[in-house]
């Protein structure tokens, strides 16, 4: 079951898609692979889903990808006497490390590191921004705020603070309990929430030790400053655009959008584009027009992959959710102007060899029409290089590891097929004919082209680009 896109579509599960029949459902409507949030969930939860995902790649006999959602450092504020407080514009308002229930005056802050690192002129936003503060006043031990957005406080809400780099790691301990439970299950990507610079990257690395590829959430005003750095340190990004429109404003969170797409795909990491994407189907069975233009906008923009939250977890249409996301994908890339907007937004390749050989091959299977680039890859390295140049063939990796195939689910125009691996060059060559037409992407009598690194078997040697004729009964070639 080819997809007819090159964008691929992640789908969160919950409550509205715990079941092993529904979560089939949703990759028959399109989702190629699944997101668990561990906000919503503990290793048990986790481990159980996983194996649900598992038992459907096993029925449906394609590569399933899981993402294991870190929840990241949740800053709140403490309780109050009454449950709440109601805040009037204008008036002073305190955060203290005081532990005694809150009025209408001051509330605990349970976050020292917070204290300690705000200034005056910093804001703060309560409740995903619903109430609004500056600071006046500021000390190890209280700051004094004034309210700009007036409203009502209560016991826990949540605290984003815009201007404030936190000496905090991007990790808690339940994170770090579940980053284990993740990588020892056999997840493929782990996303790290509110990521501020790179090192927090490196350190997930660190004890992910290549178990799982790590993904960086855009989603704080500090990530923007150090993205380049963050970039290069990640495997790939994820533009979440909840936290990042809540601590930015609003108006500058499309063009970043566009921002981190363009440069995720100059470095040949794989993008997410995320958040409120077809929002209004969490109830209603049907998306807004400009839900379906968001969700246009990341596939021309050339996203790999655009993401379903609460939609599937939680809503009321999950299925329908997905099947919507894939029509409006589907409908974009068939679109006239698609291709020259994909080739417009194409950079310059690096001075390596292996970047060299995928633009070649681009240009080689556009200028010839091939039906399929086959990559073989061990890593996963030579697909993510040649989906980088965004071909108008389908790329199909065929590689000897179940993990690589499970981790290209991710990268945009990629369908990976677990295989061993390829005994010499004429091996290489007879069996990438086989599985191109083995996979619906050619027939006999097409041509497709082979990018492979010898010798076999080693990550990363990129080298070579094979062209090869499919004969009558495809179990033969004719290189040229």
């Amino acid at each position: 079951m080819n997809r007819l896109r090159r964008c691929k579509i992640i789908a969160t599960l919950g409550p509205a898609s715990d079941d092993e029949a529904i979560i089939e459902n949703l990759w028959r409507a399109g989702a190629d692979l699944f997101r668990i949030n561990m906000s919503h969930a503990d290793p048990a939860a986790m481990r159980e889903r996983v194996a649900m995902i598992r038992a459907v790649e096993e029925r449906v006999g394609r590569p399933i990808g899981v993402l294991v959602d870190l929840q990241g450092p949740k800053l709140r504020v403490g309780v109050f006497a009454g449950g709440g407080a109601n805040l009037v514009a204008g008036q002073e308002f305190a955060f203290d490390s005081d532990p005694a229930p809150g009025d209408s005056t001051r509330v605990c802050l349970p976050h020292p590191e917070i204290l300690v690192a705000l200034r005056p002129g910093h804001v703060l936003l309560i409740d995903d921004g619903r109430l609004r503060l500056h600071v006046v006043e500021a000390s190890p031990k209280r700051a004094v705020a004034t309210v700009e957005f007036a409203g009502r406080i209560s016991n826990r809400k949540g605290v984003s603070l815009p201007d404030t780099e936190i000496p905090f790691a991007a990790m808690t301990a339940k994170d770090r309990v579940d980053l284990e439970a993740a990588v020892e299950t056999g997840v493929d990507w782990i996303a790290l929430s509110f990521v501020q610079r790179a090192e927090e990257v490196a350190q997930v690395k660190e004890i992910v030790a290549g178990r799982a590829l790590v993904l960086a959430k855009i989603e704080k005003p500090q990530a923007i400053i150090h993205l380049d750095e963050i970039m290069l340190a990640a495997d790939g990004l994820m533009v979440a655009r909840g936290d990042l429109g809540v601590e930015m404003p609003l108006e500058k969170v499309p063009g970043l959008q566009k921002r981190i797409t363009r440069e995720a795909r100059r470095h040949g990491r794989p993008v997410i584009v995320a958040t409120q994407m077809l929002e209004s189907m969490i109830s209603a069975p049907a998306p807004t027009r400009a839900e379906v233009s968001d969700v246009a906008t990341a596939v021309f923009e050339g996203a790999d992959a655009i993401m379903l939250s609460a939609e599937s977890a939680s809503g009321a249409y999950p299925i329908q959710a997905v099947a919507t996301m894939n029509r409006i994908a589907e409908e974009i890339e068939r679109d006239g102007v698609y291709r020259s907007i994909i080739n417009a937004q194409r950079a310059a390749p690096e001075r390596t060899g292996a970047d060299a050989v995928a633009v070649a091959a681009r240009n080689m299977s556009e200028t010839l029409d091939l039906k399929a680039l086959v990559a073989w890859t061990a890593s996963g390295a030579t697909a993510l290089r040649v989906a980088r140049e965004r071909p108008s063939a389908p790329i199909l990796a065929l590689t000897p590891n179940r993990c690589t195939a499970r981790r290209l689910t991710a990268v945009w125009g990629v369908e990976a097929v677990v295989t061993k691996d390829a005994d010499d060059v004429g091996d290489m060559a007879n069996r990438a004919c086989k599985f191109a037409v083995r996979q619906h992407f050619a027939s006999p009598g097409d041509r497709i082209l082979i990018i492979a690194g010898v010798p076999f078997g080693t990550p990363g040697a990129t080298n070579m680009v094979r062209l090869a004729f499919i004969g009558a009964h495809a179990d033969g070639f004719h290189a040229e």
